[in-house]
């Protein structure tokens, strides 16, 4: 499969890869070596960037009804859908979520190509009333150019789908540089795009070396945008490196979600919700719940029934029927959630439930919950990317505002509560780009996702997923008054 997909990736963008020093991709449930693929760099990405930037004219030229056509083709119910369950499996097995997410991630993607396809119909320009009545003025929106777009592990085609969607809508062609874990995904994807009939050079896929490949799109001044999601620290050295050519930078980057259940939450939904929010995909999405927030009235009784939900949890290879939790990406993933169990149980936390790796070995660890957690223990600080909740105490409503925005991140909060006025009262409080109430899964093509503070810049998805794809111009018509 690998293979094939390689070799729809090179008649893609029209240059051979370099197949020297492979990489390997690994199944993090079994630690097998699944394919090899070639490990590029700064010849091979330069060589994107030209597919890409030569391609660029014609495709933006094309109407947006055509540009709309190709996508609803590549990635809605003719290619994408039709291959759903393949799709799934290479999903679950180079990142190893159970295959119900896989496939269910399958569909979210499909649904921002779907709603972008029909976007691109709908970049609408302006007409200003003139100042003198000689002129006619009115603003155009074109296509930004190039797109460099560095992709995440924890969704292997749905973060290509929500970054290439309104790019190619908009008129502009893209460089995917997917994590080195899953790229067999993106490759997939790509050769999706030639089935489509998507020109050559409009998306392009380069993996391997990353910092070679970054240097190469953050150095190029073909390449017009970067949208980048993943880590903080490396988005910051993303903006910081895009800075050289002021290149336009859209960034969704790490969570230290808050979810807040207040005493008048109903208790099932709350439990049922915060499940939800916290152990899909073994705790690693960036919207994951971080902190668990709990208000001293209903604090015991949920953290009993939340640990009996938890404890449910069936762990194991996303293959097994009635899995829900696979293992953890890599080792690293692995050390980093025992470190931060370990500190948090240094300073006075308790381990109601699991606490340690899962008897299966590898990097599986198992379902986790914390309580008499602090606000200063690391766990409460920074994001554990992992399956462990920390219940954390609060007296008041405004305690909960408090702890829940004494954050440098700002991405996703919770709220659980039966009060109306509350929940729109704490809404308006949170200093979170998203916030749902009485709801664990809110992710939605329809909907702007994005963060406040250090949690990034930009929006994808929804109408607004668009903007960070065009550039705005003005135009003035003068002497329209002579004959």
């Amino acid at each position: 499969m690998a293979r094939a997909i390689l070799m729809g990736r090179q008649q893609q963008n029209g240059t051979t890869p370099k197949m020297g020093d492979d990489g390997e991709v690994q199944n993090p449930a079994t630690g097998d070596i699944i394919a090899n693929v070639p490990c590029m760099g700064a010849r091979e990405t330069n060589d994107a960037i030209k597919s890409a930037y030569d391609a660029f004219n014609s495709w933006s030229k094309l109407t947006s009804a055509e540009r709309s056509k190709c996508l609803r083709k590549w990635y809605g119910y003719d290619l994408l859908i039709a291959h759903k369950e393949e799709l799934g499996g290479l999903i679950t097995l180079e990142q190893g979520k159970p295959l119900k997410e896989a496939l269910g991630e399958v569909a979210y993607g499909a649904g921002f190509i779907e709603f972008f396809a029909e976007e691109a119909k709908r970049v609408y320009g302006d007409i200003i009333p003139a100042t003198l009545p000689d002129r006619r003025l009115f603003v155009l929106k074109q296509p930004v150019g190039v797109v460099a777009a560095i992709t995440p592990w924890n969704f292997p085609l749905a973060m290509i789908a929500r970054k290439v969607g309104p790019a190619l809508a908009c008129g502009c062609t893209i460089v995917i540089k997917p994590s080195e874990f899953t790229p067999l995904t993106a490759l997939a994807a790509a050769e999706l795009s030639i089935q489509a009939g998507i020109p050559p050079g409009v998306v392009n896929v380069v993996m391997g070396n990353a910092q070679e490949i970054g240097d190469a799109l953050l150095a190029s001044t073909k390449v017009r945008k970067i949208t980048f999601t993943g880590s903080t620290a490396v988005g910051k050295k993303l903006m910081a490196g895009a800075a050289d050519t002021v290149k336009k930078v859209s960034l969704e980057l790490g969570g230290n979600a808050p979810c807040i259940v207040f005493d008048d939450a109903d208790l099932d939904v709350a439990v049922q919700g915060t499940l939800a929010a916290k152990f899909r995909n073994a705790g690693q999405t960036c919207i994951c719940a971080n902190r668990v927030i709990v208000q001293e009235g209903i604090y015991e009784k949920f953290a009993n029934a939340f640990s009996n939900a938890v404890q449910k949890l069936q762990v194991g290879d996303g293959f097994t029927e009635g899995v829900v939790q696979g293992p953890l990406i890599n080792e690293a993933a692995l050390h980093k959630v025992e470190s931060f169990v370990q500190d948090a149980i240094s300073k006075g936390a308790k381990v109601l439930l699991g606490g340690k790796r899962h008897r299966f070995g590898m990097t599986f660890y198992e379902p986790t919950v914390l309580t008499d957690v602090k606000n200063e223990m690391r766990i409460s600080r920074e994001e554990v990317f992992g399956p462990v909740a920390p219940l954390i105490p609060f007296k008041t409503e405004e305690d909960a505002i408090h702890i829940a925005n004494d954050t440098n991140a700002g991405l996703a909060a919770y709220v659980f509560t039966s009060n109306i006025q509350r929940s729109w009262r704490v809404a308006e409080a949170l200093e979170y780009g998203i916030v749902g109430v009485n709801e664990g899964l809110v992710s939605t093509e329809v909907a702007p996702f994005g963060g406040f503070k250090q949690s990034g810049l930009g929006r994808e998805g929804s109408k607004y997923g668009m903007d960070d794809y065009l550039e705005m111009k003005y135009v003035c018509l003068g002497n329209m008054s002579n004959a």
